[in-house]
C-alpha cells in the first residue's frame, strides 16, 4: 500500500504522455488486478453569451496539499487500494486540456470505482483550488463548482 503523497500539483496542462508514463509504471506491480482513472478537462462553457477559451487555476498551497494528504488517507482507510495518484494543474489551462489527473489501482475492480468517486468528489468539494474561467473576450469570472 502506498501512502505518501507525491507532488500534487503541476504546471499548466497534465499532457497525455504525463499520463501514459504515470500508466506505465504500475507494470511492476504486479498484485495489481484493477486500474480507475479520472481525467477532468476544461470544457468550454458559454455563459451570458460568453465561452470560456481557458481556467486559469491558483491554490492555497500548503492548505490545499494537506487537504490532499488527508483525502488520500481517508481513502485508503476505506478501500483497499494498493496506490493512488492525484496531480493537479497550476496556471493556465486551455479548453480541451487535462487539469485533474486521479489515478486509483487495487488487486478487485469493484474497489477501484468505488474509490475513484470517492477521491474525484472529495477534492472538488474540500480542496481550495480556484479557477477563473477565461472568455475569448479576454474577461473573466471565477468558477464555481457543482
Amino acid at each position: 500500500m502506498e501512502t505518501k503523497i507525491e507532488k500534487v500539483f503541476v504546471e499548466d496542462a497534465i499532457s497525455p504522455e504525463f499520463i501514459a508514463n504515470a500508466i506505465a509504471k504500475q507494470q511492476s506491480k504486479t498484485q495489481i488486478g484493477a486500474h480507475d482513472i479520472f481525467l477532468g478537462q476544461v470544457r468550454a462553457d458559454e455563459i451570458e453569451g460568453k465561452t470560456v477559451s481557458a481556467i486559469e487555476y491558483t491554490a492555497y498551497e500548503s492548505m490545499a496539499n494537506q487537504k490532499f494528504q488527508e483525502i488520500q488517507e481517508a481513502t485508503f482507510e476505506k478501500f483497499e487500494l494498493t496506490c493512488m495518484h492525484i496531480y493537479h494543474s497550476l496556471g493556465t489551462v486551455a479548453v480541451g486540456e487535462i487539469c485533474l489527473f486521479v489515478f486509483v489501482s487495487s488487486p478487485h475492480r469493484a474497489v477501484v470505482f468505488e474509490a475513484l468517486q470517492f477521491v474525484v468528489e472529495a477534492i472538488k468539494k474540500e480542496v481550495p483550488v480556484f479557477g477563473k474561467e477565461l472568455f475569448k473576450d479576454n474577461s473573466y469570472q471565477w468558477k464555481v463548482n457543482t
